[in-house]
């Protein structure tokens, strides 16, 4: 790492904490968002090739139940001169790794670096969260989109803290988990961070409408042929689980089921879905999952707003997605373009994954639009 580069982010960290500490009691707390925790250099092979710098920071952000939060995240910056007014923000949400904290992408290098690598390459420096209680305290809200947009939005402000060369202009990016994470981001960010100019989205394979078909979870359920159907359903509940006891999640669950549900809290995607291999939901749950209560907090825990946004988006979909089912994301598609939103959609003949490269050039060219208005 550049010597001058380091010195000048250790003492904006200084800086920081000692504004913190001098501020009145009754002035903004420390706890703010986007207010850094610690900054260190990356771990080398953590960096996206080509990377002139990069940095692990730990920031404050607004959790499942809008109290301050932690969460972790990577910044990686562009070769060259940054241009006039700083480099380019792009604020990456990742896919499904897991709940236990080895999960976190910066802790285990599960990074998609052929991808981001070539945000990077055409010149944008690349912020990536982790996500509230991966690497954090608590267990990670998998899928409470809210959550995660704070995260994804917070780290743009964590990283323009510690890294001068970075500009206030800034688009979301994300795949699967966090293609979901990138349009709630885009539905709130103008009015959560105004401080913060906001660009727009690219979204790649978002999971939509889960919410929608949650009341036919029961004893019953058949077998999905969705491809981690059965481990992203145990995330949810045992994230609800974790965040709103008053549900009493257990309640609905068999013996089995709760003994999962624990495990699934600590392992990564991979080995949970060794654990999950053969196991249908309907042995997992003892009742119907259609309590009112319960139905509304689904809703709002995975619900990605079909009205609102104030800033163009993209959405991309593989129509051989055998992880998120191309007529789930028409169904969003269509909402959003009978409610008048600024939205590009497109489609491309592949699976989950690979429409994140399929559909690259596509949204490179969105992306251009973005930051040349």
């Amino acid at each position: 790492m550049p010597g001058g580069r380091a010195l000048i982010r250790r003492l904006a960290i200084v800086a920081l904490i000692a504004l913190s500490c001098a501020v009145p009691a009754q002035a903004e707390p420390l706890a703010r968002p986007g207010a850094v925790v610690d900054v260190v250099p990356l771990q080398r092979d953590r960096w996206l090739p080509g990377a002139a710098d990069a940095s692990l920071v730990k920031y404050w952000t607004t959790g499942p139940l809008g109290t301050p939060a932690l969460s972790t995240g990577a910044i990686w910056i562009p070769p060259g001169t940054p241009p006039p007014g700083g480099w380019p923000v792009l604020s990456w949400g990742h896919e499904a790794t897991g709940l236990g904290d080895d999960c976190a992408p910066t802790v285990n290098g599960d990074i998609n670096f052929d991808y981001l690598q070539r945000w990077l390459a055409q010149g944008y420096a690349i912020v990536a969260t982790d996500y509230v209680g991966l690497g954090t305290p608590g267990i990670h809200p998998y899928l409470d989109g809210r959550s995660e947009a704070h995260s994804v939005i917070d780290m743009v402000r964590a990283a323009r803290a510690v890294e001068p060369s970075l500009s206030s202009r800034w688009a979301a990016f994300g795949q699967s988990q966090g293609g979901q994470a990138a349009l709630v981001t885009a539905s709130m960010a103008t009015t959560y961070a105004p401080d913060l100019d906001f660009r727009g989205a690219v979204a790649t394979g978002p999971p939509s409408n889960l919410e929608n078909l949650a009341f036919l979870g029961g004893p019953g359920f058949p077998d999905v042929p969705v491809k981690g159907f059965n481990v992203y359903v145990t995330y949810i509940l045992a994230s609800m689980r974790a965040v709103h006891p008053e549900l009493d999640i257990d309640s609905y669950l068999t013996p089995f089921g709760r003994t999962v549900l624990d495990e699934v809290e600590t392992i990564c995607i991979f080995e949970a879905a060794d654990r999950l291999e053969g196991i249908g939901i309907g042995s997992l749950l003892s009742r119907q999952l259609d309590d009112p209560k319960l139905l509304a907090a689904l809703r709002d825990w995975l619900a990605i707003p079909t009205r609102g946004y104030a800033r163009p988006f993209f959405i991309g979909q593989g129509l051989l997605d055998p992880t998120v089912p191309a007529p789930l994301t028409f169904t969003l598609a269509s909402e959003l373009a009978t409610n008048g939103q600024p939205m590009t959609f497109r489609t491309y003949p592949t699976g989950h994954n690979a429409t994140t490269i399929a559909s690259l050039p596509d949204a490179t060219d969105f992306m251009r639009q973005l930051f040349a208005r």
